[in-house]
This record gives C-alpha cells, sequence and structure tokens, in this order.
C-alpha cells in the first residue's frame, strides 16, 4: 500500500487536519510516515484541544469531539511516536505528501522549511499526490521549480480563506493578540494568490464542520494530482478524497 509523508513542525500544527487524515488513511490501510524537524514527536496546538482562552467561542473554533479522538489515536500511534527528521526525509522516497496547517507561532518552522519544500517539488516532478489544507497551502505555494515559479502556479487550489482568518482573528484579538495571524502583515489567501494560480476558489461559507457521515458540508478543489482545502471543517472530505488519490 501506499506511503504518505506527512511533515509537521515540533510545535502547533493543527490537530483536525493533522489526525482526522491521518485516520483515515490508516483506515484505508496506507502507511503514514511523520516528519518534524529534529525527529521528536510533535505537539499539537494545545488551545485548539482544551479550547483554552477561547472562551464563548470555544465550541465553534476548538476542534470537535470527533477531531479530538481521532488525535488521541494518532498520539499514541507507533508512527507519530517515531517520526523521521526533515533531513532524513529528503533521502527517502514516498508516494504521496499530506501538507496539513495550524497557525499558532510555532508552525512557522515548517511552512518557511527548505527542505520541506524541496520535497514537495520533488512529489511534483514525479507527478506523486500532493495534499494540502489551510496554512499547508503556503508550503505548496512557496515551494519553486526549476524555473523559479511557484508549485500553485497555474494550478486551481483553495486555502484558508482571507474571510475566515480575518474574522478569528477579530473575535479573538482583544485577548490573544495576533494568535490567529501567523503572519500579521499578510493573510494566506493573499500570499497564495500572489503565486499566480489559475484560479483561487473560496468556495461557499463554511456553516458547519464536515463529518464522516456528512462529507458535503466540507470542500476542497483537485487540479490533476494536488489536492485543497481550507480549514478544520474540511478535513474529513479531504482526507477522504486524498485517499481516493491514492
Amino acid at each position: 500500500m501506499p506511503t504518505v509523508l506527512m511533515p509537521i513542525p515540533n510545535s502547533d500544527f493543527d490537530p483536525t487536519e493533522t489526525a482526522v487524515p491521518w485516520q483515515i488513511l490508516r483506515a484505508r490501510g496506507h502507511e503514514v510516515v511523520f516528519a518534524t524537524p529534529n525527529g521528536l514527536p510533535g505537539k499539537a496546538d494545545a488551545r485548539m484541544l482544551t479550547g483554552k482562552g477561547l472562551f464563548i467561542l470555544a465550541p465553534v473554533l476548538r476542534a470537535n469531539a470527533d477531531a479530538r479522538r481521532a488525535y488521541g489515536e494518532m498520539e499514541l500511534s507507533r508512527e507519530f511516536k517515531h517520526p523521521i527528521s526533515y533531513e532524513d526525509m529528503t533521502a527517502r522516497t514516498f508516494d504521496a505528501i499530506l501538507l496539513p496547517g495550524g497557525h499558532a507561532p510555532g508552525m512557522r518552522e515548517y511552512l518557511e522549511s527548505p527542505r520541506v519544500q524541496a520535497k514537495v517539488i520533488e512529489m511534483a516532478e514525479r507527478n506523486k499526490p500532493i495534499g494540502a489544507i489551510c496554512h499547508g497551502v503556503l508550503v505548496a505555494a512557496r515551494s519553486r521549480t526549476a524555473t523559479g515559479a511557484s508549485l500553485l502556479f497555474g494550478k486551481r487550489t483553495t486555502a484558508l480563506t482571507k474571510r475566515q482568518e480575518l474574522l478569528a482573528w477579530r473575535l479573538t484579538r482583544a485577548w490573544l493578540g495576533d494568535y490567529y495571524r501567523t503572519y500579521p502583515s499578510t493573510t494566506v489567501e493573499d500570499e497564495v494568490r500572489q503565486a499566480n494560480p489559475k484560479d483561487f476558489d473560496r468556495g461557499p461559507w463554511p456553516i458547519t464542520r464536515d463529518s464522516p457521515g456528512n462529507l458535503a458540508a466540507g470542500f476542497t478543489v483537485r487540479d490533476g494530482s494536488y489536492l485543497s482545502a481550507r480549514w478544520p471543517g474540511d478535513a474529513h472530505r479531504f482526507g477522504t478524497e486524498f485517499a481516493d488519490l491514492l
């Protein structure tokens, strides 16, 4: 069965966007190999698991019960406890790569990693499936081909939308500051658009999160072997369609 590479940072990745696709892929019999900067187990954004500091917004913004259960299973798995390092990742071959998101400060070491971006380009050159959700789309946008163009140049894509990012930030900035702005100078959507994709599709306004029994509530965009999604509420559909790509 295919082996899927899933690079994550040492801390602050989104638990839903990581654990839900992992759970779906494992249920299909696929092997997932996690990679972190130092080869040690990563830690998800604790606020997205506990809801601490989100107050009345916790039921809407934090990982839901389904995602928290998936994360609990993933955290105990052999593959999550024994990741490879980014350095070791470059020397191995994989059948696909999945790029999860997250917005807290610890995400930057992953979003800005030249090794991760080089691996994405390697996978694209071999026409292997690439999946990116939320901030993970930034990794794809920052991955440059031999001509210097973004991997997303001329492709259809989605990502965390500007409306979603700014709404979460405005609702919480009084006490959380720029917690929801990984890069205060720009939004995810604005940077992805600068990569000159053929089409950036925001999709319908997300009213609710998807689930195993309601994939239609999620939203994805596929262009060939590249699949993208916007936020944790798309994770079940994203994971299922990515598994189908394999």
